[in-house]
């Protein structure tokens, strides 16, 4: 029995797939050989049942490859990226981990750091460090310095000429947080209605459900198709009169979708509601531009872009952000305070209360710095090919079973292999020095859309290679078939 598999911790009966319906055609917990059923055998989950019995919404073909038949063999990226040399700036990438050499494939948890952000970090603690905006010295004007070029590479980024749209956070959850104690305590009422996808990441759906319960507003999720999208016709239904706000991902953390959301927003703009969208999964992986979005909010945080943790960005149209009541009090957030009265800096500042994180800031900075000096179109292809990839190499492997399966989708790939459970899978990998991430990854509503509770899920970035997904697909072959010939 291979390592990571003491006790037969693999065959689990508790995790259901798509290949393993009753338990039949199983050995050792895996499919036999030929005896998956087609996906037409397999009913819908009845939070998909809405997308069933209508022309008006759309289903996957049904895949009529003969049965026992060879898997296509996936084809290469192209090389019109150079990722040897990406991947000679992230130190990490070049280490072991229970003896093998390292593939990290968690990147929608965390991305690895180039050593231009480490060195960003070190230097400011090592010989720059100081607070900023109100020292009068030298070290405070060059941290101030920096910390606002942070600011203008963020606004560059995201594609907005006003940096003062520009606000730091901790993060996205921190963010969201932010509009929903401000901006939708002062604008939401009774009976108002929010619209949440389905695939959205906790930390864009918790926030909500605190101000809806407070204001007695409504929330509304938007459904998803079996493939992972969302369900257009439903949304556009949806909208009304009540709709105040709608909560977008621009890429799901546990689908890989990426939904039409300049479409979406254009439509949540005739009924008057504004739109938040998170874009934690999206700013590392293609250019964003939330000017042609007409986005009303946008949010990333810094660690799922080559920066630091502790440091996110919010973008928040001016005249928004203007209205919006501070939500903490404190330092830097004021103009002037007395016992009678307090006024208020003007934005960002306002809604910055206390010191920020300023060295997550010059890290924030290297690594938006990095990133624009790579080619972002050619680098997006390059993802793009290395998914495709990814997604055929997968297929190779008798009772996977890929979740969310949307075209144009980023490289996540969440899966479950038949009769294993997705924590001890993980594990396993881990042994062969493969980082994955098992559980329910803050997206718990969109698996339960799914009929599931956890599932494992490798994510890619700009730095992974084929190398790196033919290691995972020979270790989940490996493991597969060492575990169905001890069981045997």
């Amino acid at each position: 029995m291979p390592d990571g598999l003491a006790g037969g911790s693999l065959s689990s009966g508790a995790v259901p797939t798509a290949g393993a319906p009753g338990g039949t055609g199983l050995l050792g917990g895996f499919p036999k050989p030929g005896t998956l059923p087609p996906l037409d055998s397999c009913p819908l989950p009845a939070a998909l049942a809405h997308a069933a019995g209508s022309s008006r919404y759309w289903l996957p073909q049904q895949n009529e490859t003969p049965a026992g038949a060879p898997p296509t063999p996936p084809s290469s990226p192209t090389n019109g990226f150079d990722v040897e040399a990406v991947r000679r700036d992230f130190p990490q990438l070049h280490r072991e981990v229970n003896g093998h050499p390292l593939v990290w494939l968690d990147n929608g948890a965390t991305t690895l750091k180039p050593r231009q952000v480490i060195e960003a970090v070190a230097e400011h603690y090592a010989m720059d460090t100081s607070n900023v905006h109100r020292g009068a010295h030298t070290l405070a004007r060059q941290a101030t310095q920096v910390y606002e070029e942070g600011r203008q590479a963020a606004a560059e980024l995201l594609g907005t000429q006003d940096q003062d749209e520009i606000v730091f956070v901790r993060g996205t959850t921190e963010a969201v947080n932010l509009v929903a104690q401000s901006w939708g305590r002062a604008n939401l009422g009774v009976g108002d209605e929010i619209l949440v996808s389905a695939a959205e990441h906790h930390s864009n759906l918790v926030p909500w459900q605190l101000i809806a319960k407070e204001r007695r507003a409504r929330i509304r999720p938007i459904p998803l198709l079996p493939n992972g999208q969302l369900d257009q016709d439903a949304y556009r239904d949806m909208l009304g009169p009540r709709t105040k706000l709608v909560a977008l991902t621009h890429a799901s953390n546990v689908l890989g979708t990426i939904p039409p959301v300049a479409d979406m927003i254009a439509l949540a703009h005739r009924y008057g509601a504004k739109a938040l969208i998170d874009g934690a999964q999206a700013v590392s992986h293609f250019p964003v531009d939330v000017t042609a979005l007409d986005a009303d909010f946008y949010a990333f945080s810094g660690h799922k872009i080559f920066a630091p943790t502790g440091i996110g960005v919010l973008f928040g149209k001016r005249e928004l952000l203007e209205s919006m009541p501070p939500w903490q009090g404190g330092g830097n957030m004021i103009d002037a305070v007395s016992f009678e009265e307090t006024t208020y800096a003007p934005i960002p500042h306002r809604l910055e209360a206390g010191t920020g994180h300023i060295a997550g800031v010059a890290g924030l900075r290297a690594a938006l710095h990095y990133l624009a000096g790579l080619d972002r179109e050619t680098a997006t292809a390059y993802e793009e090919q290395l998914t495709a990839y990814a997604t055929g190499a997968l297929a190779t492997v008798p009772g996977l079973r890929l979740i969310g399966t949307a075209p144009g989708k980023i490289g996540v790939l969440t899966f479950l292999l038949g009769g294993t459970d997705p924590t001890a899978l993980a594990a396993a990998l881990d042994q062969q020095g493969i980082a994955v991430r098992a559980g329910h990854h803050c997206a718990q509503p969109a698996l339960a859309s799914f009929g599931l509770q956890s599932a494992v899920r490798a994510s890619l970035a700009l730095y992974n290679t084929e190398q790196d997904v033919d290691a995972l697909v020979a270790a989940l072959h490996d493991i597969q078939a060492r575990s169905t010939s001890a069981v045997g």
